[in-house]
């Protein structure tokens, strides 16, 4: 199944202080994924970790809500 990910720009705590990272949130379930840097690739790593990490143990395909269909 095709899920949605509402994506933000944090502030996070990094090993030498505050660093600009990205937090997708599922738009099925509420689920959080976070990952270091802004960037384009970043943005994917919280897809793949969302497929990883899913609480309800699913499958699916996670994509950001900004790209559209």
């Amino acid at each position: 199944m095709r899920i949605t990910c509402e994506i933000l720009t944090v502030q996070m705590q990094g090993d030498y202080g505050a660093v600009e990272g990205v937090v997708a949130e599922c738009s099925r379930c509420g689920h959080e994924t976070r990952s270091f840097g802004t960037g384009d690739r970043s943005r994917k790593r919280c897809m793949a970790l969302m497929n990883e990490e899913c609480p309800d143990d699913e499958d699916n395909f996670y994509v950001d809500a900004a790209d559209g269909d």
